[in-house]
């Protein structure tokens, strides 16, 4: 009885697919609106979208109201076969039944025929509820109403003892698309296989549903069975099968359990953990990055041995990471890890994947993230590549040595400050003049005027028109500006009016937006600055993948979906090599991971496990932003 009104709440959803008429009483009436509708068409109408919308309270006391006011309107067949459909849906079977016995036989189609059916069945009559449901193969029904219809043969099929044909019903209901009632189907199917069948009935249920999920069920109560009589080698052959099929199967991890007891090793799936922030203040970017990751798998897939992706929502919480960790490692069994994206999360995560030793590939910029320990790597956009980045365009080709320095005073601006002053000095090079600026301003003169070497409250001096001015030496060969579009949309205009105009400019990936022009026009003409994805890249590996994006989404990506796409990709194609059978055989092969083509950059691991990436070098030229490398 407890999945009656499961099973029954399918029906609802004839009514809501587009162009199919639920014609299920002989001479209905349309209830389409229309200027002209009565009101008892009214009432009734309002009645129904109750009922579709899920709220049976509301619709029962409608179509009662309905009923009582128009006693002897010809819509009342359909208002007492609405009335039946709330009452089976709650279990209320003797006043289903009583408001379907009202409708005239010469009224009754095919939808009340089945909704008897299925009453007859719920009720303990399964003999003749089934007669009625057979009798109505050639119906025409939605595929709300098949999937009931399915699913009520299977139980009156089941009451009788006819256990294969109550499987077969059950395969047909989980063939039809989108069924909601799927899971509880796989349940009764699992329970039909593991205690009604015999080891004859096994062996034909597995050759009549082969490759579909009752087909591996019944694999795997077979080898529970020759188990149990101690035939554990004929019992492993067929383990092996289950847990190897690419067929998606609920019961998987049974047949995972049972040959590890039987082999004495860990056996792992062709799986891979994500753990990403998928609800909570994170979720879009945690549903940008998984975007990415399904279109690197749906590839994948096409032409290799299918891959899983199990998700596991971090949210917010910092615990949480450790959690989603051992819940892959013990109850998924995957062989590696990707993510998590936040820092404190990502902590938590590495903290327990190094525990546990299995590879976790993160994507969070928390500094400290892959010295956890040799099992943990990353693979993000991180302030280290930007600056090491820059510098190198800067020193090794444009030959500069000396810089100015002007950053905000937050967390971001003065790890990007130390960062460079440091690579630089590294270099041989010097950071002469060194600036910042609170995080919220928008005048600037003060540190522009410092970093030209000047006083910013002394008298300003009138140039003399009578006599020539030499040119100011410029104090540095550039200037870097750690920030983002907009502020730098207020700063460099601010920087050529107080004096350093045709200053060259360096910046990092926040520079990389179309609002940096739009604001900033002329005054950033020649910057040159570093982003890990550049979506309008000559690169063709980009152009196919923005293309295949946009194809499946209607969108360009980001970095956050192609940084997703590389990951993904990285154990994807590790995974797909035949050394990898073991999560130290795919820490290993991390590790001696050399120069994968991802979308993001060329990438390799260095010794901490930090990703090794050649970034985008980007430039402002003629108003537009484009790739200099």
């Amino acid at each position: 009885m407890r999945s009656i009104a499961l099973l029954s709440f399918l029906a609802v959803l004839v009514l809501a697919v587009p162009g199919i008429s639920p014609g299920a009483v002989s001479g209905e009436i349309s209830l389409r609106r229309s200027v002209a509708a009565s009101p008892e068409q009214t009432l009734l109408q309002q009645g129904i979208e109750r009922y579709e919308s899920g709220n049976l309270d509301e619709a029962l006391g409608i179509l009662r109201s309905f009923v009582i006011q128009n006693y002897d309107s010809p819509l009342l067949p359909r208002a007492y076969l609405y009335l039946a459909r709330i009452f089976l849906d709650s279990g209320r079977l003797e006043e289903a039944m009583l408001y379907l016995d009202r409708i005239p036989a010469e009224k009754a189609g095919p939808e009340a025929l089945l909704i008897r059916g299925a009453l007859l069945i719920a009720s303990d009559l399964p003999r003749q509820g089934v007669r009625i449901l057979q009798d109505l193969e050639r119906a025409e029904f939605s595929l709300a109403d098949q999937a009931l219809r399915y699913s009520y043969l299977a139980r009156g099929k089941e009451r009788l003892a006819q256990n294969l044909q109550a499987l077969f019903f059950i395969h047909r209901a989980l063939s039809l698309p989108e069924n909601p009632a799927r899971d509880d189907l796989l349940d009764r199917a699992h329970r039909i296989l593991k205690e009604e069948l015999t080891m004859e009935e096994l062996d034909e249920a597995s050759f009549m549903f082969a490759g579909s999920p009752l087909g591996e069920d019944a694999l795997l109560q077979k080898a529970v069975r020759i188990h149990g009589e101690g035939r554990e080698q004929e019992a492993r052959q067929l383990l092996e099968r289950v847990v190897q099929s690419p067929t998606p199967f609920p019961y998987r991890r049974e047949a995972v359990r049972l040959l590890e007891d039987i082999t004495g090793n860990v056996w792992l799936d062709r799986s891979i953990g994500v753990i990403l922030p998928l609800s909570g203040r994170y979720a879009t970017f945690g549903n940008l990055v998984r975007r990415g990751m399904d279109l690197a798998i749906e590839i994948h897939n096409q032409n290799h041995s299918p891959v899983e992706f199990i998700y596991k929502d971090s949210g917010a919480d910092r615990e949480q990471g450790a959690r989603a960790v051992e819940e892959l490692v013990y109850e998924d069994r995957v062989i590696a890890i990707a993510g998590p994206l936040t820092g404190t999360v990502a902590e938590t995560a590495a903290e327990a994947a190094q525990r546990e030793l299995v590879p976790l590939l993160a994507l969070s910029q928390r500094k400290g993230i892959p010295e956890t320990g040799d099992f943990i790597f990353r693979n993000s956009l991180t302030t280290r590549l930007q600056v090491e980045a820059i510098v190198r365009y800067a020193m090794e080709e444009r030959l500069m040595r000396k810089f100015g320095l002007l950053y905000p005073q937050n967390r971001l601006g003065e790890e990007f400050a130390e960062l460079f002053i440091r690579e630089v000095e590294i270099r041989g090079g010097d950071v002469s003049v060194v600036e910042s600026y609170a995080e919220e301003a928008t005048d600037f003169r003060r540190q522009i005027m410092r970093l030209r070497g000047k006083n910013p409250d002394a008298p300003e001096e009138k140039p003399d028109e009578n006599s020539a001015q030499p040119a100011e030496e410029p104090p540095f060969d550039a200037l870097f500006i750690p920030d983002y579009a907009d502020r730098i949309g207020l700063i460099v205009p601010q920087v050529a009016f107080y004096g350093l105009e045709n200053m060259p400019l360096l910046g990092i990936n926040g520079w990389n937006s179309p609002d940096l022009v739009e604001i900033a026009g002329p005054y950033v003409e020649g910057a040159v600055f570093v982003d890990g994805f550049f979506r309008y890249s000559h690169y063709p590996f980009v152009q196919e993948f923005v293309n295949l994006y946009f194809e499946k989404y209607g969108e360009e990506p980001t970095i956050l979906e192609a940084q997703g796409f590389d990951v993904a990709g990285i154990l994807l194609s590790l995974l797909g090599k035949p050394e990898v059978v073991s999560r130290v055989d795919l820490r290993r092969a991390l590790d001696h991971l050399q120069n994968y083509p991802g979308v993001t950059g060329s990438t390799l691991f260095n010794e901490q496990g930090d990703a090794e990436k050649v970034l985008f070098l980007l430039q402002v030229q003629n108003g537009n932003i484009v790739q200099v490398n």
